[in-house]
C-alpha cells in the first residue's frame, strides 16, 4: 500500500507541476489553471508562514510515505528531489528553489494577465 500511496503522489505532483506549466496555454483550462495557481501560491505563501516557505501538504504527505518505506535524507520539495533524480546528480537546493520561483512567477504573470486583462474577441 506505501508503494502505491508513494506512486499516486508522484504522479499527482507531476499532473499538478505540468497543468501549472502549461494550463494557461489553453482557453478552455485557463480559469482552472488560475484556481490550481492560486492553490498553489496559498500553499507556498500563506501556509509557508507557519511550515516554511515553499510549503507543499502533498509532499508532506509523500515524504511521510517515504520515510515509512526507509527513503531518508529528502530535501525540502518534491522538485529538487525529482531535477536531483532525474539528472542522477545534486543540482544545489537553492538554484533549484530560486529557478522554481521565477519560474512560477512568470506563470502566476502570465495567468492574471490572461484571465484578467487580455480583451477578448467578440465574433
Amino acid at each position: 500500500m506505501l508503494i502505491f500511496l508513494d506512486i499516486l503522489y508522484t504522479v499527482l505532483h507531476l499532473i499538478i507541476i505540468v497543468f501549472n506549466l502549461t494550463g494557461w496555454m489553453f482557453e478552455s483550462t485557463r480559469k482552472v489553471h488560475l484556481f490550481v495557481v492560486g492553490i498553489t501560491c496559498f500553499c507556498w505563501l500563506i501556509l509557508g508562514i507557519r511550515y516554511g516557505f515553499g510549503y507543499c501538504p502533498l509532499t508532506e504527505w509523500q515524504w511521510e510515505v517515504k520515510a515509512r518505506l526507509g527513503e531518508n535524507d529528502l530535501p525540502a520539495s518534491f522538485i529538487t528531489f525529482l531535477i536531483n533524480n532525474l539528472l542522477g546528480g545534486k543540482v544545489s537546493e537553492n538554484l533549484i528553489t530560486n529557478g522554481t520561483g521565477i519560474v512560477f512567477l512568470v506563470v502566476v504573470v502570465i495567468t492574471v494577465y490572461l484571465n484578467f486583462f487580455k480583451r477578448r474577441n467578440f465574433r
